[in-house]
This record gives structure tokens, sequence and C-alpha cells, in this order.
């Protein structure tokens, strides 16, 4: 009895946490039909704010539809359908967060979570059944959680779209956060003043060096 009640407590979170969000994108700007999409995916609860800012301004340059997809990890011992209502909590407000941002500079959001084995099995997944003109993968910066280089390297050679690794300088992860009055209801991951642009590595046929990815 005690399973099923703990059971049925988290599909009800997974459930709220759904319709909250449901509830926030539907405010949004609508997506253009025919508009290209820019794929931006982000795990482990976090997404730097500086990528997501060069991401919204790369969306708006092409205007295309901004998709942030939250990938979701699945331990092997439970089904890949299971409900992971921890993951939803953590990943709804970043996504929430994301569609805020973006709403600010006119850009349309899609947003998306998917769940996998590993990041990659995630992403492989969403690859599968829909298509994006350009991928946006965000590089840790320091000891920030995230892609490991060894996944980097992975989507940059296998991606089926044209593809690019943000990574944000290390010296300028720590800076001081945005006054109170800026961060209400935004998620602590990218709570962060916004530094300059990061440097980019574009997909082009080879291998990008792991020293940029370090």
């Amino acid at each position: 009895m005690s399973v099923l009640l703990k059971l049925r407590s988290a599909l009800a979170k997974a459930v709220r946490s759904l319709i909250r969000l449901a509830r926030r994108l539907r405010r949004r700007p609508r997506p253009r039909p025919g508009s290209r999409r820019v794929l931006v995916p982000f795990t482990r609860g976090h997404l730097d704010p500086t990528v997501l800012a060069a991401a919204i301004r790369i969306a708006r340059a092409e205007e295309a539809t901004l998709v942030p997809a939250y990938l979701i990890l699945i331990p092997l011992e439970m089904p890949l359908d299971a409900p992971m209502s921890q993951e939803c909590e953590v990943g709804i407000p970043l996504l929430e967060a994301v569609e805020r941002a973006a709403s600010r500079s006119g850009v349309p959001v899609d947003a998306r979570i998917e769940s996998g084995r590993t990041p990659i099995h995630a992403l492989e997944r969403l690859w599968e059944v829909e298509h994006f003109d350009r991928i946006v993968i965000p590089a840790p910066a320091g000891r920030e959680p995230g892609f490991a280089p060894k996944e980097l390297l992975w989507m940059l050679t296998n991606a089926p779209s044209e593809t690019v690794i943000l990574r944000p300088e290390p010296a300028l992860s720590a800076v001081e956060p945005s006054p109170p009055d800026d961060r209400r209801g935004v998620a602590p991951s990218v709570q962060r003043v916004e530094p300059p642009t990061p440097r980019e590595a574009t997909k082009k046929g080879s291998r990008v060096p792991a020293t940029q990815l370090r």
C-alpha cells in the first residue's frame, strides 16, 4: 500500500508541474509557422545564463523558434517511462526561466523534456522524432554541472544539424548576482548577471580539440 501511495504522490507532483508549465507557456510568443528551430539541450539541473543569452540572440537573428530541451536521466533499474517527479521539479523552473528570458526578446519558445539513460541517449531519442536547423550546446565552465567533455565531442561529431558549442569564460562564472528585483521567480541556475559573449566552436566536419572543452 505504501508503494502505491508513493507512486500516486509522484504522479500527482509530475502532473502539477506539467500543468504549471503549460499555463506559463500559453502566454509566450507563438512559434512562427515554418520558422527555423534552434535546439538548446541541457541537463543535470543547470543552464549557464551566458549560453542562454547567446542562444536567444542566435534565435532572434535567424527569426527562429528557441527549443530548450531539458534531458532527464533515468536509472537503469527504472523503466524509461517512469515518472521522475523530482527531475521534473528541477527542470520545469529552468524551462520557465528560459521562456521568460526569450519572451523579453520577442523570441518564441517551444520547450521540451526528454528522458534517457544518459544525456546522449535522451538526445538521440529527441533527434529521432524532430528536426532542428541549429543546435546550441552549452559546455560547462569550471566545475559547473552539465555535459561531460566526451558527451560534447560525441554531439559535435554526430549531431544531425549545424552545431555550435558555447563555453563561457570560467573566470566569469562567479560574477555577482543580479539585484533581487530582477531575479524574482528565476531559477537558481540562471540568476547570474550576463557576462560578455562566450567562445564559440562551430561544427565544420571535424572534431573540436579537447582543450576547448575543458
